[in-house]
C-alpha cells in the first residue's frame, strides 16, 4: 500500500475560496499564506465565516508576488488587487467569543469590497508580525486564523465511504471534497477515515502530528462554487455514523494536524505514517 498526496490547497482569507497548488511550503502554522487574512465585523471585530455568510465560499482570494499582493474576485462586484499591509493600523478581533488580540487592518478600499460582497459592514485584517496562537488536542501546535489547528487532512477513501452512504439513500447526489475545505488530501489507502488514526506522518520534508478529529459545523452544507447552502448532505449522512460524543454529538470528517517539522510538500509525494493515535 502506497499513500500519496493527491491535492494541496491553501485558503488565504478565512472562509473564502481556496487555491489549489502543486507545491506548498509548510510553516509552523500550516501551508504558507493559509488563513493569514480574516474578514471581521466592522464594529465589533468578530470574525465572519460561511456559517453565517455562505456567500464567502464564492469569493476568490489568491496571494501573489511572494505575499505582497492579495487578488480578490467576485462575480457580483468584480475583482480587486490589494497591496498587502504587513504592519500598520490595528484592530482587536475575536473568534468564537475568544479575543485574538490585535490584527492589521487592510484599509478602506478592501473593507468596502467585502462589505458590498457580503451585504454587511466588514473589514479585512491580517495576522500581526510574530502572531503567536496555540492550537489544542493531542499535539496543539500553532495556528493563524484557522478555527484551531494548522492543517486539515482528509482522504479519498473517507469521501468515497461517505458518498457511498449518501447515494445509497437514493435521493441525493454525492458531494465533492471541497465541501470540507481540506489543506491536504491523501490517496492510496482504501480504509475510510484512516487519517484519524495516524499519530504522525511525513510528506515530502514536512512532518505532521495528530491533534484531533475535525468537528464539522454547517459549512459542509454550502456549495463551494455558488456560495449557497445546498443541504442536508453531507451532514445528514455523517450524523448516522460519525457523531462524536465528547464534542456534544457533533459530526466529524477529516483530521486536524499540527506541524512538527517545517518543509516542502508536493502533489504526488509519498506519505509515511507512524503508529496509531493512542498507540
Amino acid at each position: 500500500m502506497t499513500i500519496t498526496v493527491r491535492d494541496l490547497a491553501y485558503y488565504p482569507v478565512k472562509g473564502c475560496a481556496g487555491v489549489a497548488v502543486d507545491t506548498a511550503r509548510v510553516t509552523g502554522t500550516g501551508l504558507e499564506h493559509d488563513r493569514t487574512f480574516m474578514v471581521v465585523d466592522a464594529v465589533h471585530g468578530t470574525f465572519r465565516s460561511q456559517r453565517t455568510h455562505p456567500a464567502m465560499a464564492a469569493l476568490g482570494a489568491e496571494v501573489l508576488d511572494s505575499g505582497a499582493v492579495l487578488a480578490l474576485s467576485a462575480e457580483s462586484i468584480g475583482p480587486l488587487r490589494l497591496d498587502v499591509v504587513p504592519d500598520g493600523p490595528r484592530r482587536e478581533v475575536s473568534m468564537f467569543g475568544n479575543d485574538l488580540g490585535p490584527a492589521v487592518d487592510q484599509g478602506d478600499e478592501v473593507a468596502e469590497w467585502f462589505s458590498d460582497a457580503l451585504g454587511a459592514p466588514s473589514r479585512l485584517v491580517r495576522v500581526v508580525p510574530g502572531f503567536d496562537r496555540d492550537g489544542w488536542g493531542d499535539t496543539p501546535g500553532k495556528v493563524n486564523f484557522a478555527d484551531a489547528h494548522a492543517v486539515l487532512v482528509t482522504s479519498t477513501a473517507s469521501l468515497a465511504g461517505l458518498n457511498a452512504r449518501i447515494t445509497a439513500r437514493g435521493d441525493t447526489a454525492p458531494v465533492p471534497m471541497n465541501r470540507f475545505r481540506p489543506n491536504i488530501v491523501l490517496t492510496g489507502d482504501d480504509e475510510p477515515h484512516f487519517e484519524d488514526r495516524v499519530a504522525r506522518m511525513t510528506l515530502g520534508t514536512v512532518e505532521l502530528a495528530y491533534s484531533a478529529r475535525a468537528i464539522r459545523c454547517n459549512v459542509p452544507l454550502v456549495d463551494q462554487r455558488t456560495g449557497r447552502r445546498a443541504g442536508p448532505e453531507p451532514v445528514r449522512t455523517l450524523a448516522a455514523y460519525r457523531r462524536e460524543p465528547e464534542f456534544g454529538n457533533k459530526v466529524s470528517f477529516g483530521a486536524k494536524n499540527a506541524v512538527v517539522r517545517e518543509g516542502v510538500v508536493r502533489v504526488g509525494d509519498r506519505v509515511s505514517v507512524s503508529s496509531p493515535v493512542g498507540g
